[in-house]
């Protein structure tokens, strides 16, 4: 009788759900979660601290923060990587899945020329037509995929991505940006805020609101140079920035649709 306790103590012990010292399955993230992650990542700046390649596919960083360099840079050899170790670069989209948190950083990579990109414009100060394919500049930008082993734990903050990015990303560190962002005018740091240009800025401070252009175009006229920097693409906004020197003399917002011709804003 005393062995067959036995036995089935042993058989409750060994079989039965809910047993001592096993954890329960981790749950999803809500939606309230996932926003949350979203808001305190997605904008957000950080300073590069090591070779992060520019890749069609996200490149994987596991959240114990021991990734394959010698994968990454093999995944670098095409593209290069995303920026120097110091610059400043941006998570510009989240994306959230069970396992992982995929940061698109400075738009992502775009490497293959589009239809659109061969659309024709009058972007000159002389009104001059100029192919905006010209001194085509590719986006600087990747996506990285921070991997947990399995679903990522409800209890994980914004804070905590950061940290476990460290290795690759700084996002505490104050960097000569930050610092002279803080040194503008605040109509400046405004229009900076809202991503938009505006007569009289400097190439910096419209990098810092729209990022890099997607095409420069450089005009001379009457012996007068101007430059003009594209960003947009079809169909919608296309906006031009003009510069003559270091300041920004002009701002045109068009509408490119499906055929590539461009025309003004339709009105609100």
């Amino acid at each position: 009788m005393m062995m067959r306790i036995m036995g089935l103590a042993l058989f409750a012990t060994v079989w039965l759900p809910g047993q001592a010292g096993k954890a329960d399955p981790v749950r999803k993230l809500t939606d309230e979660e996932k926003i949350e992650m979203m808001r305190g990542l997605t904008a957000e700046y950080a300073t590069v601290k090591a070779f992060i390649p520019r890749s069609k596919k996200a490149v994987k960083f596991p959240s114990d923060g021991k990734w394959d360099k010698s994968e990454w840079r093999e995944a670098g050899d095409e593209y290069g990587p995303v920026g120097r170790v110091g610059d400043l670069v941006q998570i510009t989209k989240v994306d959230i899945d069970d396992d992982r948190i995929t940061l698109q950083i400075n738009n992502g990579l775009n490497t293959k020329g589009k239809w659109y990109e061969r659309i024709e414009g009058g972007v000159g100060m002389g009104g001059q037509t100029t192919p905006m394919s010209r001194g085509q500049t590719r986006s600087a930008g990747t996506t990285v995929a921070l991997v947990f082993p399995g679903r990522i734990p409800p209890v994980t903050k914004p804070g905590d991505v950061k940290k476990m990015l460290a290795p690759i990303l700084d996002f505490e560190k104050r960097s000569p940006t930050e610092n002279y962002f803080e040194s503008l005018p605040p109509e400046i740091q405004e229009a900076i805020k809202a991503k938009r240009a505006e007569v009289g800025m400097t190439r910096d401070q419209v990098k810092m609101a729209l990022g890099q252009p997607r095409d420069r175009i450089r005009e001379s006229k009457d012996g007068d140079e101007t430059e003009d920097w594209v960003y947009g693409y079809p169909p919608g906004k296309i906006t031009f920035v003009t510069f003559k020197g270091q300041k920004v003399i002009k701002v045109k917002d068009s509408y490119a649709g499906l055929g590539g011709q461009t025309v003004p804003m339709p009105k609100q």
